[in-house]
């Protein structure tokens, strides 16, 4: 390389604004440059690393295979020099803006609430939108920061933190009414033949029953009594406390009504346990309110 220099991070910048608008007086009126200053940058960084980066014609400007190799390493790689300084600089300030968030409806019972209530409390000067569905969604691209959900597969560009317990698991319950008029059923093949409480997706599918024992899983897919949308779980567990047939469902949904009294337990050895919910967003470029939200959710995990 020329005089064993290597390109500095502002001349690297360049590189990608190129290649990201697709030519040289593109990437001038971003940067705030002459085309003629932009070019001449380009070629020192090619000099500099002895290679062509980019394949230009009188119409267009490309990257070449090497170009391409080399912008998507330093993409995020700049992305978290400037999300760097972006917190050193605003290191003290007061955060604020909106938080907005795709979450699905499981988590709003229960887990994520007490953490919307102690970030609102902690950051006066931040907005707040959650976005409620349970379709599996791009949430990014949807224009959200982040998004909750249970055993999502993600893109290799995004980062997961569990929010919530780490597992929960599914539960089984009746109202001893129920129990008394129908019977305990003694195997998951059983609630063939009971009366069932069943939640359906917005997507249409009905959830799964499933069952884990001794290594040993299964579904059922029991006949249901009463269909209502996952939205409407508390109606339903409701009606499960009425009488109306077995609900399978969230444990901790169900807990404090089997604490009650209101519902028993039925098939209880053989509840499956499952993972968490988790949170996840992009590697890069975090805004602020997402940081400070990701660093409560991190520390009320570790507390």
């Amino acid at each position: 390389m020329e005089n064993n220099r290597e390109p500095s991070l502002d001349d690297l910048a360049v590189f990608l604004a190129v290649c990201s608008t697709g030519g040289f007086r593109a990437a001038a009126i971003r940067l705030g440059m002459s085309p003629s200053n932009v070019s001449d940058i380009i070629g020192r960084v090619e000099r500099l690393l002895g290679v062509p980066l980019l394949t230009r014609t009188t119409r267009s400007v490309a990257p070449t295979e090497a170009g391409q190799a080399l912008a998507a390493r330093l993409a995020p790689l700049l992305a978290d020099t400037r999300a760097a300084l972006r917190d050193v600089a605003g290191a003290g300030q007061q955060v604020q803006g909106l938080l907005k968030l795709n979450v699905t409806g499981a988590v709003m019972v229960d887990i994520l609430p007490p953490l919307i209530d102690r970030f609102l409390a902690t950051y006066p000067a931040v907005r707040v939108e959650l976005v409620v569905e349970d379709r599996l969604v791009d949430a990014i691209a949807d224009g959200c920061a982040a998004g909750i959900r249970y055993g999502e597969h993600l893109a290799q560009d995004m980062i997961a933190v569990p929010i919530g317990p780490r597992h929960q698991q599914l539960a089984l319950a009746a109202a001893p009414v129920y129990l008394a008029r129908r019977g305990h059923p003694a195997h998951p093949n059983d609630l063939l033949e009971h009366a069932c409480v069943r939640l359906r997706f917005s997507s249409g599918a009905l959830t799964q029953w499933e069952f884990a024992r001794d290594g040993e899983r299964l579904t059922v897919d029991p006949p249901a009594r009463v269909v209502i949308g996952v939205d409407g779980a508390p109606a339903a567990i409701d009606l499960a406390r009425a009488g109306h047939g077995i609900i399978c469902t969230f444990r901790n949904w169900l807990d404090p009504h089997l604490a009650s009294g209101d519902l028993a337990p039925v098939l209880q050895d053989w509840w499956p346990q499952f993972e968490g919910p988790q949170l996840y967003f992009p590697r890069r470029q975090m805004p602020a309110t997402l940081r400070a939200f990701v660093d409560l959710v991190r520390a009320a995990h570790v507390g």
